[in-house]
């Protein structure tokens, strides 16, 4: 743990323990006004994420190559 003379590692680290620490962190560096309005951005959500994901996106996949092309063809036409 920083400032604590313990090695910081999250193998030997509780979830406790990294929970502590971390907002420890929070407060330290933001306040505690600050702290809470951090905390305050992470909710736990609602609802079926992949199913929501499937209706939102096009049913093709965008694969890394993909995009690759892309990219080149935009940067192409934009040089002509």
């Amino acid at each position: 743990m920083a400032g604590r003379g313990i090695e910081m590692t999250t193998e030997t680290l509780t979830l406790y323990e990294i929970r502590t620490i971390g907002f420890e962190a929070l407060l330290r560096e933001l306040g505690p006004a600050g702290a809470i309005r951090f905390i305050q951005q992470y909710e736990s959500g609602h609802g079926d994420y992949t199913r929501n994901r499937r209706k939102i996106l096009p049913k093709k996949s965008a694969r890394s190559g993909e995009i690759g092309r892309q990219i080149m063809k935009q940067r192409q036409s934009k040089a002509k």
